[in-house]
């Protein structure tokens, strides 16, 4: 899940950003409502983090424009707590949610995985491929029940590959989804966190197929295809 966020508080923007990449989303962060609109307008996120105070273009003029361009990626406003006014008209211009500052950071990241429970209601929660289980909303991988010890990129990593199981997912798709702007992470590291992640799948009967030129793919070990068709 790629999530942008605008914020011209820096210090703020900036633990939002370490807060959600350590629970294993692609962050990028702008701090002017000019940025915000632009970035929108020529990326594509999962959602929007969107102060309504913003330096040169409001929060309320990047989502007025947002849905003026029939985009309906999900918002979640961040409002100061006394602005009633703003968020009544941030949530009529089309924000999903809103949260009030100050707030704790813990609040914010369960209003974030509600929005993403909300925007992935067609797709399962649960994703299963041999004995491999994947929680999209808790970000859990499991295998025959056991709870796998993945750091924030595997889970991202594992996440991409088994919402595209089946079909390649070159390295510019996979830095795309794991990587904001200012994380310098080359397509060398790419294949460290496949490499890592390929071993911790291999007693779940999974595997992580490599094809030179083209990407990966995941799916079931030969193995346990030859078992399944026998």
């Amino acid at each position: 899940m790629r999530i942008l966020i605008a914020e011209d508080d820096v210090l703020l923007a900036e633990g939002l950003t370490h807060s959600l990449r350590d629970s294993g989303y692609a962050v990028d962060c702008v701090n002017t409502g000019v940025e915000a609109d632009s970035a929108v307008a020529a990326f594509e996120f999962d959602l929007l983090i969107l102060d309504l105070g913003l330096p040169g273009m409001s929060g309320l003029e990047v989502l007025k424009r947002l849905r003026g361009r029939g985009c309906e990626l999900p918002v979640l406003i961040l409002t100061a707590r006394d602005g009633v006014v703003e968020r009544v008209r941030g949530l009529d211009l089309g924000a999903d949610d809103y949260i009030a500052k100050p707030f704790a950071l813990e609040e914010l990241k369960a209003r974030v995985r509600a929005l993403a429970r909300r925007t992935t209601s067609a797709v399962p929660l649960l994703i299963k491929s041999g004995g491999l289980s994947f929680d999209q909303v808790g970000k859990v991988a499991k295998i025959n029940g056991e709870t796998l010890d993945l750091s924030a990129r595997e889970i991202a990593l594992l996440e991409v590959l088994l919402q595209r199981a089946g079909r390649m997912v070159s390295k510019t798709q996979l830095l795309e989804h794991l990587c904001g702007w200012s994380e310098d992470v080359s397509p060398n590291a790419i294949e460290v966190y496949v490499h890592r992640l390929r071993k911790k799948l291999e007693a779940g009967g999974v595997e992580i197929i490599t094809v030179r030129g083209l990407g990966y793919s995941i799916q079931k070990a030969d193995s346990e295809r030859r078992t399944a068709s026998a």
